[in-house]
C-alpha cells in the first residue's frame, strides 16, 4: 500500500464500520436462500461448503472493498473477473520458480520487455496466468473508470452504486483526486491496489471461515454455547454490526481458530536496516556462549513463523495444541499487546475478516 492509502487510513478503518460493513452483510439473506433453493426437497442434501464460502468471501470484499458486485448467488458461477481471481493462486502456485525469478529479472529489463518474455514462454500453467492478469487488469480498470464517473458526478451519483461510494476504493479515489500531481496514484498503481484489496483477503477468510464450521461441527458443546449467546443478544431478530462485535465468545471462537489455524503460516519480511532481534529467551550457541539476541543485517530475509508463535508453549501453556475458545475469554499472553501480524493479531484487514467471519461462522 502507498502514502494516499496510508492518509486515509482513518476512513479505510470506517469502511471496516457500520455503512460498509453493512453493505457487505447484505450478501448473508441472499446465501441463505440460494443454498436453500438447491437442497429444497432434499434428504440428507449435500452442501459444498468451501465453494460457498470462497464465493461469498469474494462477493463481501468486492462490494465492501471495490463497491462491485462479482456474485448474484443464482448462477452456478461468479462473473469471469470473479474467476480470474480465484484462479489466481491456484495456477501461480504451479509456477512458483517462475514467480520468485521475475523480481530478478525486473531489474535488469524494460517492463514491456519482460512482459513480452513472460508471454512467449511455451508454458501452459504461465500462459494461464497471464490470461488471468488481463481479465483482472482489465476489468479493474473499468471498475475504476466507472468509479471515476461517478465521483465526478458528485455523491448522490456514487449513493447509487454498490458499495454507495462507502467502499474502500472510492475513498482511496477521493483521496487521489485531491492528491497533489507528485502524489497521485496512475490507473496502473490503482489497479495494483484493487488487486492487493481482493487478493489479500480471499482464499484466507473463505479458509478460516470453512475450518470454524469444521470446528463448530466438531465439538457440538461449543456450538451451542455460541447458539445461545447469539440467541440471548438477538432475541431472534438479526444483530446489527454494533451487537455483532460485542459478542464476547464468538470473539473467541474466531481469534483461536486464527491461533492455531492460520491461514497464513509464514510471513516473509526483509530487515529495512542494521537491526537486533531479542529473544524470548536466552540461546546457548555452538561455542558454548549465551545470547539474548540476534544481529540482523540490512537486507536480510525473514520468514516468520506465525504457527511457531502461535503454539509457543511459554506463551500458550501445556494445552498450545488444543483449541479452546474459552482461553481468549481470561487473561492473555503480554506478548500479544503490541502485535500487528494479522493471524491472532490486529490490523485493518483483519478486523474486516473477523467481521465476514463473524457474519457466516
Amino acid at each position: 500500500m502507498t502514502d494516499i492509502f496510508y492518509g486515509v487510513a482513518h476512513r479505510v478503518g470506517a469502511a471496516c464500520s457500520p455503512g460498509a460493513c453493512l453493505v457487505a452483510a447484505n450478501t448473508q439473506p441472499k446465501l441463505h436462500k440460494a443454498v436453500e433453493a438447491r437442497v429444497e426437497g432434499e434428504v440428507g442434501g449435500v452442501v459444498d461448503v468451501h465453494g460457498w464460502m470462497a464465493r461469498v468471501t469474494l462477493e463481501m470484499l468486492g462490494q465492501a472493498g471495490l463497491g462491485y458486485s462479482f456474485d448474484n448467488f443464482i448462477d452456478d458461477s461468479t462473473d469471469a473477473y470473479g474467476r480470474s481471481l480465484k484462479m489466481f493462486f491456484p495456477v501461480l502456485s504451479r509456477i512458483i520458480p517462475v514467480v520468485f525469478l521475475i523480481p530478478k529479472l525486473s531489474y535488469v529489463l524494460p517492463k514491456w520487455l519482460l512482459e513480452k518474455a513472460l508471454r512467449a514462454v511455451p508454458h501452459a500453467d504461465v500462459k494461464h496466468m497471464m490470461q488471468i492478469s488481463d481479465t483482472m487488469a482489465q476489468r479493474s480498470l473499468e471498475i475504476i473508470n466507472e468509479k471515476k464517473s461517478a465521483l465526478l458526478k458528485g455523491d448522490e451519483a456514487l449513493a447509487h452504486q454498490v458499495g454507495e461510494g462507502k467502499d474502500i476504493m472510492s475513498l482511496l479515489l477521493k483521496a487521489n483526486t485531491a492528491a497533489s500531481e507528485a502524489e497521485k496514484h496512475t490507473d496502473e498503481e490503482l489497479v495494483a491496489q484493487m488487486t492487493t484489496i481482493i487478493l489479500g483477503g480471499m482464499e484466507t477468510t473463505s479458509n478460516a471461515l470453512c475450518r470454524i464450521i469444521h470446528l463448530l461441527a466438531e465439538n457440538p458443546e461449543v456450538q451451542e454455547r455460541l447458539r445461545t449467546e447469539i440467541a440471548e443478544a438477538g432475541g431472534g431478530e438479526d444483530l446489527p454490526y454494533d451487537d455483532l462485535v460485542k459478542l464476547p465468545y464468538l470473539e473467541a471462537i474466531c481469534h483461536e481458530t486464527m491461533r492455531l489455524y492460520a491461514p497464513g503460516q509464514f510471513i516473509p519480511r526483509e530487515a529495512a536496516k542494521d537491526t537486533t532481534l531479542p529473544l524470548l529467551q536466552p540461546m546457548r550457541t555452538r561455542d558454548g556462549s549465551v545470547v539474548t539476541e540476534v544481529p540482523v543485517p540490512k537486507g536480510t530475509m525473514l520468514l516468520l513463523h506465525l504457527t511457531g508463535c502461535n503454539t509457543n508453549r511459554d506463551l500458550w501453556g501445556d494445552d498450545m495444541y488444543e483449541w479452546k475458545p474459552e482461553r481468549w475469554l481470561g487473561k492473555l499472553p503480554s506478548a500479544l499487546d503490541g502485535a500487528r501480524i494479522p493471524g491472532v493479531y490486529s490490523n485493518i484487514g483483519f478486523k474486516f475478516a473477523l467481521l465476514e467471519i463473524r457474519t457466516y461462522a
